[in-house]
């Protein structure tokens, strides 16, 4: 039985990575794996914010970036309000999408699309 899925996004550096998961969208550690602990990267990261999990990898063979990530949110405009104050730069403002939902999307500093939905009812 399907329990969750975690998605992996790749990233080139897992500083950036960091600076903008965490800094800026708000996510925390729930671990961090290098290798070689004197080196950033490569690196492999699982993130956390509100239950939602998400984890960077900059490992090659982990993915291409480029992917697409949708988090499903309570309220994209609220959740809009916090991310310009952070000077996240948004792609997509909340948007009522013709299929019911309403949508923000951001891009990462690697061109991955994390995209905000509330689902429509």
């Amino acid at each position: 039985m399907f329990k969750d899925a975690i998605p992996v996004l790749h990233v080139a550096s897992s500083a950036a990575a960091e600076a903008f998961y965490c800094g800026q969208l708000g996510f925390w550690h729930s671990f961090v794996y290098r290798i070689d602990d004197a080196k950033p990267d490569p690196c492999y990261m699982g993130l956390e914010r509100d239950g939602a999990l998400l984890h960077v990898s900059s490992f090659s063979g982990d993915g291409v970036s480029g992917g697409v990530v949708c988090l499903i949110v309570d309220d994209v405009d609220r959740l809009h309000e916090e991310l310009v104050q952070k000077k996240v730069r948004i792609t997509l403002p909340p948007t009522d999408q013709t299929w019911g939902n309403r949508e923000m999307y951001v891009l990462d500093p690697d061109g991955n699309s994390i995209r905000f939905v509330r689902p429509g009812s």
